[in-house]
């Protein structure tokens, strides 16, 4: 969680920069050039610092929403965001890693997937020897957990 938050902290500061120091001086400068109907410059520069500006109100109210998520109402001994999983899928009879993750941190194909996402959803609250069945677009897969390491688990061992 940390992490994500800093990497939120890292893209917020470069976009300020941009929006305030950067732009304003293109914005000048395109200025310089006369006309501002027909200059290229000086439209490119605005148009970006509008998207700027909603990017950084993006992040903005991400960050605060993370800011108030409640580590203490995560579970300790069922899967809750941050945890990894180790499913049995029964149906093809193979072990599969998860890690359940904020919508920004998702890589599926490093097994990090989101809370809100069908299988996410699926595992929410659920304990090693549960089997549940989840509804996927490719199909309902039947899955057992057989591991499962909390998000208080990896913070207690580092």
């Amino acid at each position: 969680m940390q992490e994500l938050i800093k990497k939120l902290q890292d893209e917020i500061a470069a976009l300020e920069n941009e929006f305030r120091v950067e732009l304003p001086r293109e914005i000048l400068k395109a200025r310089a050039h006369g006309d501002l109907k027909e200059n290229a410059e000086y439209h490119a520069a605005k148009e970006r610092q509008g998207m700027v500006n909603a990017r950084l109100n993006q992040l903005n109210a991400r960050l605060r929403e993370l800011s108030m998520i409640d580590m203490s109402k995560i579970p300790h001994d069922r899967v809750g965001l941050g945890s990894t999983v180790v499913v049995l899928d029964l149906d093809k009879d193979e072990k599969i890693r998860y890690k359940l993750v904020t919508s920004e941190d998702v890589d599926a194909k490093n097994g990090m997937i989101s809370t809100t996402s069908p299988i996410g959803r699926g595992l929410l609250g659920k304990n090693v020897g549960d089997t549940v069945k989840i509804q996927i677009p490719g199909g309902a897969r039947e899955m057992e957990i057989v591991e499962l390491i909390t998000i208080h688990q990896q913070a207690g061992a580092k």
